[in-house]
C-alpha cells in the first residue's frame, strides 16, 4: 500500500510544475536584492545595503522552502539557474521601485501557485501556499513604505539610512510559522 500512496503523491500536477518554476524565481529574487545590496553598499548605504542583503538571504529561504516541501511530498526536484540581474541604475529610488515590483510580481506568482493547488485538489498544496500568501502581503507592504520613505527624503538617502536605523522594515525573517527550509534556513 505505501508504493500506491507514493504513486499518488509523485503524480505530475500543475501546481508542482508551477511549485518547481517558483524554486527558480525565488533564487532570481535573491540575486537581484544581493545586486540591489550591492549597488547600495558601494555608494556607502549601508543600511540600505544591509536591508537588501537580508532579503536576499529571505529570498533563498524561500525557494529552499519550496525545494523542502516538493521534497517530501516525493516530487522530484531540479535547481534551476537563475535570471541575471539587473546591476545598473541610475538613482537609490529606481532600485527600491524595482524592488517593489518584483515583489508585486511574486506575490501574483503566489497567489497562482495557490490557486492552482485548488484546482488540483491539492489540499496539502493549498495548506503550505497560505504561508507565502501572507508573507507576500508583509513583503509588499515593506517595500511601499521603504519607497515611501525615499520620496519623503527627497535624494537625502542619510534620512532614509536614519530611518532604517531606529525602524523594523519587514519581519526581519522571524517568522516561527515558517516551513522548513531544505538544509535549514540562513
Amino acid at each position: 500500500m505505501a508504493s500506491n500512496v507514493k504513486k499518488i503523491l509523485s503524480k505530475k500536477s500543475k501546481f508542482h510544475e508551477l511549485l518547481q518554476a517558483q524554486v527558480g524565481n525565488e533564487f532570481s529574487a535573491s540575486q537581484q536584492y544581493i545586486a540591489l545590496a550591492v549597488w547600495f553598499d558601494n555608494e556607502d548605504l549601508p543600511r540600505l545595503a544591509s536591508h537588501f542583503y537580508k532579503q536576499a538571504l529571505e529570498e533563498r529561504n524561500h525557494a529552499m522552502m519550496l525545494v523542502k516541501f516538493l521534497m517530501d511530498n516525493d516530487v522530484p526536484v531540479a535547481i534551476p539557474g537563475t535570471e541575471s540581474p539587473i546591476n545598473e541604475f541610475k538613482e537609490p529610488r529606481d532600485l527600491v521601485a524595482l524592488a517593489l515590483r518584483q515583489e508585486q510580481q511574486v506575490t501574483d506568482q503566489i497567489v497562482a501557485l495557490a490557486k492552482a493547488a485548488r484546482e488540483d485538489g491539492d489540499y496539502i498544496g493549498e495548506q503550505f501556499m497560505q504561508w507565502f500568501l501572507k508573507e507576500q502581503v508583509e513583503e509588499v507592504s515593506s517595500m511601499k513604505t521603504l519607497l515611501t520613505i525615499m520620496d519623503r527624503a527627497e535624494g537625502n538617502m542619510f534620512y532614509v539610512e536614519t530611518f532604517l536605523t531606529r525602524e523594523t522594515v519587514g519581519d526581519e525573517g522571524g517568522d516561527s510559522s515558517a516551513p522548513p527550509a531544505a538544509g535549514g534556513a540562513l
